[in-house]
């Protein structure tokens, strides 16, 4: 059985035995393996600043990624809340990027988890004037954000 059909099965015993009969769709993208969750009750992983659908993403992840061929990772999305999240968080890195051409001073966005910290790093790398890196020694760490000289 690949992994794609493994982390799918693991995900619908963790939701039946939460008591969410969530559909599970996974999508194989080049970022990532995507897998998008839709039904009656998804929003009851949202709650709390979505901390059940990171937990679960942490899981699944910690879990399943060494399986995988590459350097992908999984990414679980739930009614659309991550994809408008990443949406958000691409925004603001944007808009410290921008901040911090003008002012020529560094600019702190976090703490965030490593899945934030990747899609800051993979903006912040579209614009070949500004440069980050994570500092920080915990789970959560904060992305600086400067130009380069």
């Amino acid at each position: 059985m690949d992994v794609q059909a493994r982390v799918s099965g693991f995900l619908k015993d963790v939701l039946a035995a939460m008591g969410l009969p969530l559909a599970v769709q996974v999508h194989d993208t080049p970022d990532g393996i995507r897998i998008d969750l839709s039904g009656e009750g998804g929003e009851m992983l949202l709650r709390r600043k979505a901390e059940a659908l990171e937990a679960l993403q942490q899981i699944v992840n910690t879990g399943f990624r060494r399986d995988l061929k590459d350097d992908r990772s999984f990414v679980i999305d739930c009614m659309g809340y991550r994809r408008a999240k990443d949406g958000e968080l691409r925004e603001m890195a944007r808009f410290m990027m921008q901040k911090a051409k003008t002012s020529g001073t560094p600019q702190e966005m976090g703490p965030l988890n490593p899945y934030a910290r990747r899609l800051v790093h993979l903006t912040v790398a579209e614009d070949p004037e500004v440069t980050s890196e994570s500092i920080g020694d915990a789970f959560l760490k904060t992305v600086i954000i400067s130009t380069k000289r």
